[in-house]
Order: C-alpha cells, then structure tokens, then sequence
C-alpha cells in the first residue's frame, strides 16, 4: 500500500470521518487532507472542523464554500426537469454529491494527491455517487472506502478506536439518528423510523414546525419564473441561492416540506427516510404552476419523461455522463417558455399555487369559457373525435364481421 503517499479524504467532522483519518495514516502509512465541503449544512457543523480535523492527525484542512455554486449549477438545472424521485423524494442529498466531488477532485489536484476516501458505507447510494463522479473527473486517482475494508463496526467501536488514540471526539454512543443537511434539505434515517409501523417521533424534525402547531393563518408568497428560474420572493430579486433561504425562512415555520417515504436504494435494499425540504417545495410547486399554463399536452407528457429519467439519473449519481447533459437539453428548451408569476398559499404544512400568470400562457378563457362564445364551433369536435377513435372503430368492426 506503500504507492499512496496522500489522501483527500471528504471530512465532515463526525465520528465517522474522524476515525478515518488515523486510520488512513495506520493502513496506508501516507499523509490526509481533509476537505470540507459547504453547502449550507449550517454554522453550528464548521464550527472547529478544521480544529478537529488537525487533531485527528490531518495535515491541513480545506473547507470550500460550495452554497452558491450547489443551488445555481446543480438544484437549479434539475428543478428544470422537474425531478422528484419516486413521486416524493426533492433529491436533496443526491443533487449535493455531484459538487462535492468535484470540489474534492479539485482540492486533490491542488495539493498533489493520489487517492480520495469518502465515509459512505457499503449499504448505502452515496458510495456510489462519490465513486461514479470519481471515475467520471479523475480515473487516475484511486479510491480508499474504509467502512468496505476496516473491521470496525458500530459507533461504539468508533468510540473506542478514537479514545486509544486520545483523539478527541464530542460524538456519543447514544446518537439516535443519522442527518444529512445543505441549503436544499435535511435528512432524517435511523432510530424509530428502522420500522415503517413506527410514526416518525417529534424529535425526527429539526427544521419545519408540524403542521399541527403551525400558524392558523395561511400566508401567500409571490415567486417570479424567468426560462424556468426563480429569480425572486415577493417583488425581490436575489441569487439562486439567496432565493433558496428566503423561501426556507417563509416556509418551515408553516411546516411545508416535509416527506416520510420508503426509497429503493440503487444498491438493492429499501430504506425509510424523512426529509424536509421547505423552500424546494415551494419552487417546486411554482415552477408546477408555470408549467400548467405554458406547456401543450404533447410537452408536458414529454417533460414527464425527462423529469422521470433525470430523477434516476441524479439519484444514481450519473451526474457528470453524456445522458444528463442530454436531458437537461430537452428541460432547457422547455424552459424557454416557462416565465410567469405565482401566488402560493401556505398553510398547515401545504402548500398551493392559487394565482399564476404568464405572457406565455396558452390558456384562453374565450375559448375555455362555459359561458356563450364566438369563437369555437363545438359541432366541429364531431369530426375531430371520429378520427381520434378510428381505430378502435375498425377493430370493432372487424371483430363483429368475424
């Protein structure tokens, strides 16, 4: 194992990444940089990493700001396709593992590695994900997955391999659930939830109110849509990113956002998660809303197509392949005419489009209207239905002539 000489190693500052760094340096006899990555998981997780990461015998410590870039180059892009896992999932920790990885591929190049390490176990999608975006950036750089080769097993062994060692770690035996947070979302995995018979406990949801104690009032927020964009929440304009927080602070405490699902993970297995995506909901319904006016029924059935792909796509971590910039082709043509504006209600842990607009609108209230009309001559739909069902015509035919 003497041919690795460094390892960047994704580093969070949890119990996991901070056993993997001595124990890189034990296995491989080579030095580690941790890299962090920033993308909006919160103050309170940086807080001391690179003090931790120095004191779990890193040589230097890297933290990169990635919120902006995440929300405009990758969030933005998939909620053009209208992307939603399985019917429910917002892909809130998926579309974030495509920039990590770069930014590690970066980081390595920078400092003249040879191999990256990530903490993902061998049960889970994120192992695949790091490694297909791996392969993709940088195939001349091998991989180290510890939880695939240590004989360490459960976070007391964690615990106790770090204590040996007198590194210090504030993580404890009694950690009940395993969270992943960014700008997007936050997941929740693990305790009560192992078991689908179980509801999810007050202590699962960290982010959103629960609908039950939510205001009684509803509130309205106004998105506006350029090409597929929200460029801005309630008459200002701001950031992809910007536009991101602004919609979250209006949404969680509303208690928008919040999913309970059982996934298929790629590697075979199913797994329960709750997540809660407060202002992705919101967008996400805006840009629905858009969509509704803007696209004929032909499109729309063909951005169901591309929204469908594009979820698997993400989910499996196929971000950096000739199928994605393919699909993202199609959504951004569709996008061109997707610019609007969007009242939505939120209440109760909902939220509804009630007003939308758009100077691309095909909806024509002359021609829609139940009322009297000059403009559509309702004999012609006659004709127009004879032909739709000609062919089952025929068959039936055919079959009473038999």
């Amino acid at each position: 194992m003497s041919e690795i000489k460094k390892v960047v190693l994704a580093y969070s500052g949890g119990l996991d990444t901070s056993a993997i760094v001595p124990w890189l340096k034990e296995n491989y006899d080579c030095e580690v940089v941790a890299f962090v990555a920033d993308v909006g998981q919160g103050e309170e997780e940086l807080v001391g990493v690179e003090e931790k990461a120095l004191a779990s015998g890193a040589s230097e410590c890297h933290i990169v700001d990635l919120k902006e870039e995440m929300v405009s180059d990758y969030i933005y892009p998939t909620l053009k396709t209208g992307a939603i896992y399985e019917g429910t999932y917002l892909l809130g920790t998926s579309m974030a593992r495509p920039i990590i990885a770069k930014a590690q591929v970066e980081i390595a190049r920078k400092v003249g590695a040879d191999a990256l390490a990530h903490g993902c176990t061998g049960k889970g999608n994120d192992q695949v994900r790091f490694e297909s975006c791996f392969s993709a950036l940088a195939p001349d750089l091998k991989v180290i997955a510890p939880w695939r080769e240590w004989d360490l097993s459960s976070r007391e062994s964690l615990l106790d391999y770090l204590a040996e060692r007198d590194i210090p770690c504030a993580a404890s035996a009694t950690k009940i659930y395993s969270r992943d947070a960014n700008a997007w979302h936050i997941s929740h995995e693990g305790g009560e939830l192992e078991d689908p018979w179980n509801q999810p406990s007050d202590q699962v949801w960290t982010w959103t109110t629960a609908p039950e104690q939510a205001p009684d009032k509803p509130e309205f927020v106004a998105v506006s849509v350029e090409k597929g964009q929200i460029v801005a929440v309630n008459g200002e304009r701001y950031s992809p990113y910007k536009c991101l927080i602004e919609l979250n602070k209006l949404a969680a405490p509303h208690g928008v956002g919040r999913v309970d699902i059982l996934e298929n993970r790629l590697v075979g297995m199913k797994s329960r998660g709750c997540y809660e995506t407060p202002g992705g909901t919101v967008m996400m319904a805006a840009l629905q809303a858009i969509d509704e006016l803007v696209l004929d029924k032909a499109s729309r059935k063909w951005k169901e197509a591309l929204s469908s792909e594009f979820a698997h796509l993400v989910y499996d971590g196929r971000w950096f392949t000739p199928l994605k910039d393919s699909v993202l082709a199609g959504a951004e043509a569709l996008s061109e005419v997707a610019t609007g504006e969007v009242i939505l209600k939120m209440y109760k842990g909902q939220v509804a489009a009630v007003q939308k607009q758009s100077v691309n609108s095909l909806y024509s209230e002359d021609f829609a209207t139940f009322g009297e009309d000059d403009v559509y001559d309702q004999s012609h739909a006659e004709g127009f239905i004879r032909l739709f069902s000609l062919s089952s015509r025929i068959a039936a035919l055919n079959a009473k002539a038999k």
